[in-house]
């Protein structure tokens, strides 16, 4: 799996940090991010579906 590397503010950090670990949601800081950019995709696809601008597959 390839890796990437990204700056994200302090703030946003600490956010996340409190959604992974024994209590929280994810177990790790790259599963937390991996998961919310699946979310995000999944999103811009369904507003993408809504104002007919995804492509085909077949084409």
């Amino acid at each position: 799996m390839p890796k990437i590397s990204v700056e994200i503010p302090q703030e946003l950090l600490d956010d996340l940090d409190d959604h992974v670990g024994d209590d929280g949601k994810f177990v790790n800081r790259s599963d937390a991010i991996r998961s919310s950019i699946r979310k995000n995709l999944d999103i811009l696809d369904e507003i993408d579906a809504r104002h007919d601008r995804l492509e085909d597959d077949d084409e």
